[in-house]
């Protein structure tokens, strides 16, 4: 590569470096429609079953919209907590329904580099800072009053109790389950003389935030819902309106979808999702972008690029409105789960409600069967031999390999036989350089007799594209991979972060250039296939750059997959580069005999 085409490399990849802090530059986010300022901090006391006092302090959104619902907080909070060996549960007297959920598995951060110990011991925990607890009713004073309820303790759960004073008599009991779930059942009673007329109601299903400021945001932070046949995924992309490359449209605000076919909605982030199952299909789901609540751990983390997203995502779900004659009630199912997007639990649950809760998990309509197949072989792998997660990555890396060995063995075969016949390819090439239709036909025919396919060489990466795209979707996703070390990786579900750039404020990720490398190396050893310009040849030799560029700040279980796979791929490169091929014909090609 001469020095003019180093130069236009080095520059596309600046360009590519600093392209969305351009693009913030030149389209600035717009701002929130109509804000208004809430209180920043507020804390509340509680007592748990066991007569334990518990304070929770919750960091309170900077705004909210305008045609947000919002529950009352005028009146003095009670709080009662209940703790199983998953999580511990905080209910609110104020909209009468889950405030949080502390998940006691699992830590709120993980140090991205082995042996070093986080300095904050909290859990990872959802929905705080929400502004509505989840299965809070919202829809006017007709079915909302003061927002105030009486809580009290019930056999595994809690009750949340209040009559408003049209005569509406609401009772919620929450009753915990296995598997992260709770039984949420609402029983709308009209205690008085006359009919009531309901409205359109607003029932809440949670708040998407990121757990850990380590977590990503644009993609993995939002709300999913599924109508029985399909999901769609509203995450911070689809807010922000970004287009192609630095283009960028309006910022949105607010989503809503459905037409009486919500079957579930799940505010969810990377590792952890809170949904929302009701017994009847809800009529909508309505999603807005908020700001988010600051966390009180993070400015405390000792890790590198901890900068979490600025905007929260509340999810309702909307119910039709309805008629209570006198002394009739209406009571509404639902189940909520709060917990990881562990594949295992995801699909027990989905099984027992038929509504595939696993598609939370994200892990897409092509890639699907891959995905589950490869997390199942690394979970099967780890749990029978002990194997760290990392080790579990190279394991099932090579035996891919293996697999596809056959094939790629007859496609190298393939590929020296046709730079054999080049020679003789080209000879026709020049003999109807005229008649491009008959050059094309007489060297397809050419190849027909030698039996050889220019596209031999493509079948093995078109064949391992989908695995590769299994193993991004599944990584990205895989909770058990966060916190998992492998040699100096802390955490494998993250970038191997070692520090940042000095006067760069750039991470110095450490697997990814040495994929790079390996990359490079690969394209030097394996040979090209004939017939390519040497320009192109060239710019193949370095497309590498362009896949650390894209991996950089991935999963290092990713970079470690892809390491792993192109170390395996040099070494398949030289164990056929001695492969024998049968000797080329004569060079006078009968095609070209027939001719003369």
């Amino acid at each position: 590569m001469d020095r003019k085409s180093i130069l236009i490399v080095v520059v596309s990849v600046a360009l590519f470096l600093v392209m969305w802090e351009v693009a913030e530059k030149l389209y600035p986010p717009h701002p929130a429609p109509v804000p208004s300022p809430n209180a920043a901090v507020m804390t509340a006391t509680g007592t748990n079953v066991d007569g334990t006092v518990v304070t929770t302090t919750t960091f309170a959104s900077a705004i909210t919209l305008t045609n947000a619902p919002v529950i009352g907080t005028n009146t003095t909070e009670q709080l009662v907590v209940i703790t199983d060996e998953n999580a511990r549960y905080t209910f609110t007297s104020r909209g009468g329904g889950l405030k949080q959920v502390d998940l006691l598995q699992y830590p709120e951060t993980v140090s991205r580099i082995r042996h070093k110990k986080h300095p904050i011991g909290q859990v990872a925990t959802l929905n705080v800072g929400s502004p509505f607890p989840t299965m809070a009713i919202m829809g006017g004073e007709a079915v909302q009053g003061d927002d105030n309820y009486s809580l009290m303790n019930i056999p595994d759960g809690v009750r949340a109790e209040k009559v408003l004073t049209n005569g509406l008599r609401i009772v919620k009991d929450f009753q915990l389950t296995n598997n992260y779930l709770i039984q949420a059942n609402v029983r709308l009673e009209n205690v008085s003389t006359q009919v009531l007329q309901l409205p359109v109601q607003e029932w809440a299903v949670g708040w998407a935030t990121t757990v850990s400021p380590q977590d990503k945001t644009a993609i993995s932070v939002g709300t999913m819902w599924y109508n029985g046949a399909k999901t769609d995924d509203k995450t911070d992309l689809w807010f922000q309106n970004r287009g192609f490359g630095c283009s960028k449209g309006p910022s949105r605000w607010e989503f809503d979808g459905g037409v009486t076919n919500v079957v579930w909605a799940a505010a969810h982030n990377q590792f952890f999702a809170l949904a929302v199952m009701p017994g009847e299909a809800a009529q909508e789901v309505i999603v807005r972008k908020v700001a988010a609540p600051t966390s009180a751990s993070d400015d405390l983390t000792n890790d590198v690029d901890t900068v979490g997203t600025n905007y929260g995502f509340a999810t309702t779900l909307v119910l039709p409105p309805f008629t209570l004659a006198a002394t009739q009630s209406v009571t509404r199912a639902m189940v909520i789960y709060a917990g990881p997007k562990e594949y295992s639990t995801l699909a027990r649950v989905g099984d027992v409600y038929h509504n595939n809760l696993d598609a939370v998990m994200a892990f897409g309509r092509v890639s699907r069967i891959f995905s589950i197949a490869l997390l199942l072989s690394m979970n099967f792998l780890h749990m029978a031999l002990r194997l760290p997660y990392g080790w579990c990555i190279v394991f099932i890396t090579v035996f891919i390999k293996v697999l596809f060995w056959p094939m790629t063995k007859k496609s190298t075969l393939s590929m020296k036989r046709m730079q054999v016949l080049q020679p003789q390819m080209n000879d026709i090439r020049a003999k109807y350089k005229d008649d491009p239709a008959k050059m094309n036909r007489k060297v397809m025919e050419f190849m027909k007799e030698n039996k050889v396919n220019p596209m031999s060489g493509c079948w093995p990466l078109l064949i391992q594209m989908p695995v590769f795209i299994g193993f991004f979707t599944m990584l990205r996703s895989a909770i058990e991979l966060r916190g998992a070390p492998f040699l100096w990786i802390g955490d494998l579900s993250q970038p191997d972060t070692l520090f940042m750039i000095p006067g760069l404020n750039l991470p110095f990720n450490l697997l990814p250039l040495i994929m790079g490398g390996v990359m490079l190396w690969q394209s030097h050893v394996q040979p090209m296939s004939p017939g390519i310009d040497p320009a192109q040849q060239k710019l193949m030799r370095y497309m590498p750059l362009m896949f650390l560029l894209f991996l950089y700040n991935y999963s290092s279980g990713l970079a470690l997959y892809w390491t792993v796979q192109n170390l395996l791929t040099v070494l398949q490169t030289k164990l056929t580069k001695n492969l024998m091929v049968p000797p080329p014909p004569s060079p006078l090609t009968p095609q070209l005999k027939k001719s003369k």
